[in-house]
């Protein structure tokens, strides 16, 4: 399996996103992953982080439209962040992700270590995000683009 940085940011930066409403601010977040092996790689992408995505997390832990995930260890206070769990892709493929790292209620840094098979390889990495608010509000989403029936 080849670690994506869209799937390494899911792993590892949304599930820093909260622990109780106070604990981060929801708005407008940018964050830089970066997988730092087997293959170095790193992408920065910013994104809306509602209150209710926070409350989502405190739940039950970050998923998304490619992977669910559980994080039976979901520690996040005090500033310290420790998660344990494990995602399925809708394929079945399961990564183990283990991270930890700190928080404020406008940044935080995490890393992540990585593990799933591949073939009967055991494949590993490490990745990291660092993440902070850069508004109370989100921008409006661009609008949908022309098609001919438009014209």
């Amino acid at each position: 399996m080849i670690l994506r940085p869209a799937l390494l940011a899911l792993l590892i930066a949304a599930p820093a996103a909260a622990t109780t409403p106070s604990a981060i601010q929801p708005g407008y977040w940018e964050s830089t992953n970066k997988l730092l092996s087997p293959i170095k790689q790193s992408s920065t992408e910013k994104r809306c982080l509602t209150p209710a995505d926070v409350d989502k997390f405190i739940q039950s832990g970050w998923s998304n439209r490619h992977y669910t995930c559980t994080y039976p260890t979901n520690v996040i206070a005090g500033g310290k962040i420790t998660m344990k769990g494990v995602c399925v892709s809708k394929k079945g493929q399961k990564v183990a992700v283990q991270g930890s790292g700190s928080y404020t209620p406008t940044s935080f840094n995490l890393t992540a270590d990585v593990a799933t098979e591949f073939f009967g390889l055991d494949i590993r990495g490490r990745a990291s995000t660092e993440a902070h608010r850069i508004g109370d509000t989100c921008p409006p989403p661009p609008p949908p683009p022309e098609t001919k029936a438009d014209k």
